[in-house]
């Protein structure tokens, strides 16, 4: 396997063939990461530097050196080299607006049309171009005003269970912003192959499946602007609940400015930060994590990939579930490979909202 090394300007400055190991971890709607092992030598020393790229000769993905960690004793000399996927460069921009002397960004409209505007208004990420338009469907109304950029593409793409990537061309010195949605391959769709992971057809091994309602949220009430009675207040979901069923959140939307919006946008506005957090809070978290044995019936990248919707089964676990591949760790080490793709959406190790 050959792992080569460009310079932020896209162009080769070295090849390395002898590794101890590389973790390549792919990520749906977020920046994937890697982790890159590698003897001390002369040479790795001189390429593994923070800011320069690394990609796996095949891969459509290219990491950002972030972190290197050096380790020496009788038995080891290694170089460890961490980071996140060209998508990383997106955290380094934020959202506002430069075309008035109010920072408050406001958009209505399709959520991929929000995805592409936010990426072209932001200031310009050298080598970064915008991709093809693809049309995909549905809608949102939000305002951000310095908002991460990488953050604000995720809450986005995940509200319409879209993907996006930055792809390299090392040829032509670009990087394309791509927007992307996985394909259905589940038992119960008909348009193409279904792809199943079970004991059954004998393509998995070292499962863990996961379900948490730790974050389940059915009402938020959303707090804009204002003081005591004065303040205006949304609230969002299912304000028809009753007893256990009832789970409240408080949030601060205080940041939306209302000067430039009707009292109509404003609510809006505010409506659309509560359908945000309930979006990611009002649904049973459940995860399916297992390995991919690579003699079973599905191969990786010619069956399925990531952000695809597969059929997960277990019988003696008593599940059957249709889930989206959200991330797949692909492993390389001492001669072998290992696929560890994650279905569904793992509880999060923080909670995302401002109780105010």
């Amino acid at each position: 396997m050959e792992v080569r090394v460009y310079n932020p300007e896209l162009e080769l400055i070295g090849i390395i063939e002898n590794f101890v190991s590389l973790m390549w971890n792919k990520k749906y709607s977020s920046a994937g990461t890697f982790e890159f092992v590698v003897p001390i030598t002369d040479n790795n020393v001189k390429y593994l530097r923070r800011g320069n790229i690394i990609a796996y000769l095949g891969a459509t993905e290219a990491g950002v050196i972030e972190g290197i960690s050096a380790k020496q004793n009788e038995k080891e000399s290694t170089l460890t080299i961490s980071g996140r996927f060209l998508e990383s460069y997106l955290d380094r921009r934020l959202i506002y607006n430069t075309s008035n002397e109010n920072p408050a960004y406001n958009f209505s409209g399709n959520i991929e049309t929000a995805m592409r505007t936010i990426f072209s208004n932001a200031i310009p990420i050298p080598l970064m171009t915008l991709g093809e338009i693809k049309g995909f469907t549905g809608n949102i109304s939000f305002q951000a005003t310095y908002q991460n950029l990488l953050k604000y593409e995720s809450k986005l793409a995940d509200s319409a269970a879209l993907g996006f990537r930055c792809i390299p061309d090392f040829v032509n010195k670009i990087i394309t912003f791509d927007i992307y949605k996985g394909l259905d391959r589940s038992a119960g769709q008909t348009d193409r192959a279904r792809v199943f992971f079970s004991d059954e057809y004998a393509n998995i091994s070292d499962s863990i499946y996961t379900e948490n309602d730790q974050l389940l949220k059915t009402v938020c009430y959303v707090g804009g602007q204002g003081e005591g009675a004065e303040r205006t207040w949304v609230a969002v979901g299912d304000t028809s609940a009753t007893g256990l069923n009832l789970r409240e959140v408080k949030l601060n939307a205080t940041d939306i400015d209302p000067s430039d919006l009707s009292p109509e946008e404003y609510v809006d506005k505010l409506t659309q930060r509560g359908k945000d957090l309930l979006n990611n809070t009002d649904i049973l978290i459940q995860s399916f994590e297992c390995e991919s044995l690579p003699n079973g019936n599905f191969e990786y990248k010619k069956h399925y990939d990531l952000g695809d919707i597969i059929t997960v089964k277990k019988d003696d676990w008593g599940i059957q579930l249709d889930l989206r591949i959200t991330e797949v760790s692909e492993i390389y080490e001492n001669g072998n490979i290992k696929i560890l793709p994650t279905f569904g959406n793992p509880l999060p190790d923080s909670i995302d909202w401002e109780d105010k």
